[in-house]
């Protein structure tokens, strides 16, 4: 670098192109790397704070890290593959210039895996974290770092279990830190200043990346590898942020948090729920095979309005008179599925998920089979939800 830190764009790609050697020495299984511009001699653990001779912000924001794109490093600069998790969460906070200016931080790593492996387990332990976290007044708010494949999912399940208005925020990237351009530091400082920021509070979790605010209900990652890739398809963002300035848009009226009657206290396990994908000529073996290996909910991601085959519609009212919950959502972009609209939901004993993609009716579902296994009951949740 040239020493000039005027311009943050220009620090943060110089940072995405000084990462690369590191990126190699992390997949030739040498030391981890480091960012540059860490001291490595003042980090303590896991914690991380603003230093002492600074005046401290006045939000205290700590940082979950579960791995992903964002802590990412690659083998080749010109290739797409890379490393998750190479760096850990202290990495990520040096990395970022200022960062430390907007918030008191601290950090801790609850997992550190790629997305496509999260799973039950982190999502009961990250939750119960959070919650931990945010009933102590020396927390005012919480932002997850995580990999994007699966990241509407956690925030969604966040978004149905956290039991505080206070802000919680999920962040990643499209390219991980070593890649140039990489977009991972900006949508960090911008996730920490929404999560500082007072009016994010009372709105629920919420996911900042590319310069934009998402509900973690509404939000769907919609390309492979554009850093565009999240969108809001039905209601639009909540909002938009730009180096850390913000303009909010409008609240979500959907119940959330404080407001939702979900808990995963004493929890250690949830009911299993599998998507199942429609497609012309869908035979109902499938269908069989999920409930025989032990699924207690099924979500189709039907044909248009959440539609399948007469063979499918037949073996799945089969299986709800046996007290399996069924949801039909669809496997269309955007667009509602409609209650009694071409099937007959009262008669078969359906569920309509509404605005709900198959990924999010999967999250919804599962919680609501802690509380109940009546369809009518699941289905006032997925209108109130």
């Amino acid at each position: 670098m040239n020493g000039s830190k005027s311009s943050m764009r220009g620090v943060l790609c110089a940072v995405g192109l000084l990462l690369t050697g590191a990126g190699i020495a992390a997949q030739e299984g040498q030391a981890r790397p480091t960012l540059p511009g860490t001291d490595t001699s003042s980090a303590r653990g896991d914690a991380v704070g603003t230093k002492a001779k600074d005046a401290k912000p006045p939000q205290s924001v700590r940082i979950l890290a579960t791995g992903g794109t964002i802590a990412g490093a690659q083998g080749n600069p010109q290739g797409y593959g890379y490393k998750a998790g190479a760096f850990k969460v202290e990495d990520l906070i040096k990395g970022v210039p200022n960062l430390d200016k907007l918030a008191r931080l601290s950090g801790e790593q609850v997992a550190n895996i790629g997305s496509q492996d999260m799973n039950d387990a982190v999502w009961l332990k990250l939750a119960k974290r959070t919650n931990e976290l945010l009933a102590s007044p020396d927390v005012d708010a919480v932002v997850v770092t995580h990999g994007t494949d699966t990241l509407e999912e956690t925030a969604y399940f966040l978004d149905l279990v956290v039991k505080s208005d206070k802000p919680v925020v999920l962040v990643g990237s499209m390219r991980p830190a070593t890649a140039t351009s990489a977009d991972g530091p900006g949508n960090l400082y911008n996730a920490v200043a929404v999560a500082a920021s007072p009016e994010a509070k009372g709105r629920g979790v919420l996911i900042v990346i590319n310069d934009e605010i998402h509900a973690a209900r509404n939000v769907t990652k919609t390309n492979t590898t554009n850093v565009e890739t999240f969108r809001s398809l039905n209601r639009g963002p909540a909002g938009v942020v730009n180096t850390g300035d913000i303009h909010w848009f409008e609240k979500m009226d959907k119940r959330h948090t404080v407001d939702s009657e979900f808990s995963i206290a004493g929890e250690s396990a949830l009911p299993r729920v599998d998507i199942l994908y429609a497609h012309a000529n869908m035979s109902p073996d499938l269908i069989d095979s999920a409930v025989k290996n032990g699924a207690k909910g099924l979500v189709i991601a039907g044909v248009g309005d959440g539609n399948m085959t007469q063979p499918a519609l037949d073996t799945l009212a089969k299986h709800v008179k046996k007290g399996v919950v069924v949801v039909r959502s669809t496997r269309l972009p955007s667009g509602l599925v409609l209650r009694n609209n071409e099937i007959n939901d009262d008669q078969k004993g359906f569920v309509a998920s509404g605005e709900l993609n198959p990924a999010k009716s999967r999250v919804l579902l599962q919680l609501a089979l802690l509380e109940t296994k009546d369809p009518t009951r699941v289905q006032r949740m997925f209108e109130e939800y």
